[in-house]
């Protein structure tokens, strides 16, 4: 669904780093400070950044838009990865720019070496469909090309309603399955033609017939 959200991101980490080394370079003096040395960096950000909203396009043309209260990246920590603590929005748009599709969710990590993502909270998501899906914790491995949860899952689809667990989909959100499930599905309502009064005579005499 965000294809391409992830070369963006590793583009933005490198450059913003560049420039936080630049500057502190730039600020070095003689002078020894008195501010106590961090022994152990492994539980520090390498990159904090707040209040993010910003376009992302694909192939020159804008096709998301991210929202995110604080970004970090934890490159010293195993494995690395960065964190959406305060949660996390992002919507797809179509050619038009018209908002074709949205993911939303209290906390979000991306395990950028394992390219996993793991949203966790409130999830909510709109596949292009219309489809809507909320959950608790839901996986998108970018490697294999799967979303899965195994956690319940309730799913406001297009011809039906389901809930259940072990829920596995495609990357679109379209072509999924659950297990464990219940739902409504609607059925086809057939009209009931009340019997004349003809075929009523035509009963009765089928009936004296089977009794002789």
């Amino acid at each position: 669904m965000i294809k391409g959200l992830t070369k963006c991101f590793s583009i933005t980490v490198v450059l913003m780093t560049a420039v936080m080394l630049f500057f502190l370079q730039a600020c070095q003096s003689d002078e020894v400070s008195d501010a106590p040395q961090i022994g152990v960096r492994d539980s520090l950000p390498v990159l904090k950044t707040v209040g993010v909203s910003t376009l992302i396009s694909d192939s020159g043309v804008i096709r998301y838009k991210m929202i995110a209260e604080e970004w970090f990246v934890y490159d010293k920590k195993t494995p690395t990865y960065w964190s959406f603590e305060k949660g996390l929005f992002i919507e797809k748009f179509d050619e038009a720019y018209h908002v074709e599709a949205f993911i939303s969710c209290d906390t979000a990590y991306y395990y950028d070496q394992k390219r996993l993502w793991e949203l966790r909270g409130r999830v909510f998501i709109k596949n292009q469909k219309g489809e809507t899906f909320k959950t608790s914790l839901l996986f998108w491995d970018q490697a294999v090309h799967r979303i899965y949860s195994d956690q319940y899952m309730e799913i406001d689809g297009e011809a039906q309603d389901l809930s259940g667990y072990n829920f596995s989909s495609n990357e679109q959100m379209t072509d999924y399955i659950i297990h464990s499930s219940k739902g409504a599905f609607p059925l086809e309502e057939k009209e009931v033609v009340p019997p004349t009064e003809d075929r009523l005579e035509e009963d009765v005499d089928t009936i004296k017939d089977k009794q002789i």
